[in-house]
């Protein structure tokens, strides 16, 4: 990712050099790195010319607002290899960013530092989320003040949720203040309460969320709300609560705000997203309809925008994902009241940065819980190496972004076909197919030795129904023609809902993607472990391994296809499953979770090179012809094979056609009359 690079200019490059010389003395931590290869913090334009005039000028000086932002975090509290640009790359870390951090407090003592959720779900820590609270401890220990609830917070379930919400308050660690304004409490109270809903609004109180909140920054006070936006309630298929329309809720907050706080700047702390498409950017929709906020810290999307993005004076800001990076901007006042953006930066957090040593001591002790209190169960520590790996794999961006086969898809859906077939619990039945979604694809696989905790990495979502972190995997029974309604959804569906991209094994087809939706798979079959393929029978049940999320999400894809591409699990029976949870597959007794699938597929890889370690076998380096793209704009490829959908659209169309034609001579026959001019009798 590239930096941002900062639009001020300094008019006393010597008074600076005195400045950052005296910024090295404050912070000697920082002095292992180059000022050419770590990131810093630059004072702003306002603090020069304030050395410049003087005293007596400087209190005429406009106010500057410092912010410093994250989101989407996802558990990555220590710093972790992965793939950026096809090489391994160490990105990220809490200690880094409190370097950082720290940085900034020394120019701007008055920074202040928010997330917009979704700080936790993505490594390891997250396994004792519900019990130790460590993200939310570890956002406190960076100093963070404010911060909002994610979907991912909610994987958990309410319980889980709960659990960390009062282990945070109990810790005695600085915590951050907790902001959400459009939940629905009256409409889930007028049905009454569930006990899940109670739960959590017991736990809300507890805790002091509230729906926004005024920090105060020298002379600054600054109103803080957060929102939950549409997206992220489809994508957290266990929240039990209920969601006002954001833009409605955010504005009545607003107006409370101005009616009742002397606030100099409102920020919204946002998990719903922005998007290429502006009919889908929720938080450029918010900017819009409530433009009294000046600035909001968009999460959820994992957006990296390297420059803010405005709808009239509000702003609206991203860093990105896994604290890769560290947002920083500073906002000056205009004479009007409102703000404007006078620098903004995209902080890269590598290696080049010193950590902080208090703060990964910190992170170090909350690591050490994990293998004692979770992987026991599964007999693996964090650091074991599983296998080790010299193919440059796929990133989980490029699954999400790319239509096209893809290693690393290849890969996991392979482990979860082998670690059905070879569990204790193993009841015959071959997997016709096992399904791998983009959407749950955390991370990638870097050259090098894979750890328990890259797997874990890779596909770390969820929990089961044993209570225990991971979801499990589930088998399920489709028909051949839903087999291929599959195919289907990632050919035609997944352009418009890309986290619904899959990789398969064990089902093969391909696509044309300029052929007319719903129309674009031209070839479909099974094939076995060896490749050789196999007709699809329409009418046969096939069984179907896939994780617990991805069942449960299947109603999605129908939404989006308007209920034309319909899939109904079944079991083996054929009886239609009502509750996911009912087909999770267990082995040795406990529940099979995905990235436990994906471990032990890579134990059992071949130690090849003889050094004791498995290798990744070779045949991930290249394509195994399970989802080949048809690229031609040829007539008769566009036509051929059209199924019943094409034929329907086609005539649709038609219909549409006659319509309008039909229209179009009614309203010249009502022109000519009202003009005289109808046609002669002859």
């Amino acid at each position: 990712m590239k930096r941002n690079q900062g639009i001020h200019k300094f008019s006393a490059p010597v008074l600076l050099l005195l400045l950052m010389t005296a910024l090295l003395l404050s912070a000697p931590s920082i002095l292992t790195a180059s000022a050419a290869e770590m990131p810093t913090v630059s004072p702003g334009p306002a603090d020069v010319a304030e050395a410049d005039s003087g005293p007596a000028q400087a209190a005429e000086q406009p106010q500057e607002a410092h912010i410093l932002f994250l989101h989407d975090t996802h558990s990555h509290l220590d710093s972790f290899l992965t793939v950026q640009d096809g090489e391994g790359a160490t990105v990220g870390g809490f200690a880094r960013i409190k370097t950082l951090v720290d940085q900034a407090m020394a120019f701007h003592p008055d920074t202040l530092l928010l997330d917009a959720g979704d700080f936790s779900m993505g490594t390891l820590v997250q396994t004792i989320f519900d019990s130790e609270a460590p993200e939310l401890r570890m956002l406190g220990a960076l100093g963070c003040e404010v911060t909002t609830l994610g979907n991912h917070e909610f994987d958990y379930r309410s319980q889980g949720l709960a659990g960390a919400l009062d282990a945070a308050r109990k810790s005695g660690d600085p915590v951050p203040r907790l902001v959400l304004c459009n939940i629905d409490w009256a409409s889930m109270e007028a049905k009454g309460f569930t006990a899940e809903q109670q739960l959590l609004r017991d736990a809300f109180d507890a805790y002091g969320m509230a729906d926004y909140t005024m920090v105060q920054k020298g002379d600054l006070d600054i109103a803080v709300l957060g929102v939950f936006g549409v997206d992220s309630l489809a994508c957290a298929p266990t929240c039990v609560l209920e969601f006002r329309d954001a833009a409605e809720a955010a504005a009545e907050v607003v107006k409370k705000i101005q009616e009742t706080e002397d606030a100099d700047l409102i920020v919204c702390v946002s998990h719903s997203g922005t998007s290429p498409d502006k009919s889908k950017s929720e938080d450029e929709t918010l900017a819009r309809k409530v433009p009294e906020i000046d600035l909001i810290i968009s999460g959820h999307t994992h957006s990296v925008l390297e420059q803010p993005l405005q709808q009239g004076d509000t702003y609206i800001v991203s860093c990105g994902e896994y604290g890769k990076n560290l947002g920083s901007l500073s906002l000056r006042r205009k004479e009007n009241g409102r703000w404007e953006m006078v620098s903004y930066d995209l902080l890269p957090i590598t290696p080049s940065v010193e950590e902080d040593q208090p703060t990964q001591e910190k992170i170090d002790s909350f690591a050490g819980l994990v293998d004692a209190s979770y992987l026991s169960r599964f007999g693996y520590h964090a650091d074991q190496v599983l296998a080790q790996n010299d193919i440059v794999f796929a990133t989980s961006q490029d699954l999400y972004d790319i239509h096209t086969e893809h290693n690393l898809g290849n890969l996991l859906a392979d482990s979860f076909r082998y670690a059905v077939e070879h569990a204790k619990d193993y009841d015959g039945v071959p997997v016709a197919a096992a399904i791998v979604p983009s959407g749950c694809v955390r991370d990638s696989f870097a050259v090098g030795d894979v750890t328990v905790a890259d797997v874990f990495n890779a596909y770390s979502l969820g929990i089961g129904r044993d209570g225990i972190p991971g979801y499990p995997l589930i088998s399920i029974y489709l028909t051949g023609a839903e087999l291929k309604t599959g195919a289907e959804i990632d050919a035609s569906v997944s352009d418009l809902m890309p986290s619904a991209r899959l990789y398969v094994s064990g089902l093969d087809f391909t696509f044309n993607p300029h052929r007319l939706i719903l129309n674009k798979v031209t070839d479909c079959h099974l094939s076995d472990w060896e490749g050789h393929p196999v007709q699809i029978e329409d009418d046969v049940l096939y069984r179907v391994v896939c994780d617990l999320y991805s069942g449960q999400m299947l109603g999605a894809v129908t939404d989006v296809s308007y209920g034309i591409l319909s899939i109904q699990p079944k079991f083996a029976d054929g009886t239609p499953i009502t509750d996911m949870e009912d087909a999770i597959l267990t082995t040795d007794g406990q529940e099979l979770k995905a990235w436990a699938a994906i471990a032990g597929y890579m134990a059992s890889f071949q130690d090849t090179d003889t050094d004791g370690i498995p290798n990744v076998p070779s045949l991930y380096a290249g394509s195994l012809e399970r989802k080949i793209v048809e690229d031609s704009r040829s007539l008769g490829d566009l036509l051929k094979a059209p199924n019943k959908y094409a034929v329907i659209i086609v005539l649709v169309l038609l219909l549409a056609v006659i319509l309008v034609v039909l229209l179009l001579l009614l309203i010249g026959k009502l022109i000519r009359k009202l003009l005289g001019k109808s046609p002669a009798r002859r």
